[in-house]
């Protein structure tokens, strides 16, 4: 399994990358694609949308089911990642360069929610939990 140092982690199986102190890359975790299976369509959000931390900003279907991307953090989409709109199978292929959204305007709490995510460490053993309960 991947998990990159360098980003933070939401225990429904997105990642965070902190471009600066208001603004995020958000995708989907190696666990995530993995459980999803082969991706075949991923419903890409509008530009300017609000994204609320614990709530569904979009979803990502595979041959297996239809899954909800939760955000982990607040603010605006100022860029979503077309390139998933043609070939959504890019986040089975490198899920953590295949970013879905970039999140702007993260607030003060924004940035709260995001000290409140799991560090790679943290996460791993968090996976260890996921897989006992399978």
């Amino acid at each position: 399994m991947n998990i990159p140092a360098e980003l933070k982690y939401s225990k429904t199986h997105e990642w965070v990358k902190m471009l600066d102190e208001t603004t995020a890359l958000v995708g989907i975790t190696d666990y995530a694609q993995d459980a999803l299976g082969d991706v075949v369509f991923v419903d890409i959000p509008e530009t300017g949308d609000a994204v609320t931390a614990g709530e569904s900003f979009t979803d990502v279907e595979s041959v297996k089911a239809v899954s909800e991307v939760i955000s982990p953090v607040s603010g605006e989409i100022a860029e979503v990642n077309e390139a998933l709109d043609e070939a959504p199978e890019l986040l089975n292929q490198d899920c953590y360069e295949s970013w879905i959204i970039k999140v702007s305007g993260i607030t003060v709490s924004g940035i709260t929610e995001t000290e409140e995510l799991l560090d790679a460490a943290a996460y791993e053993e968090y996976l260890k939990t996921c897989e006992e309960e399978e």
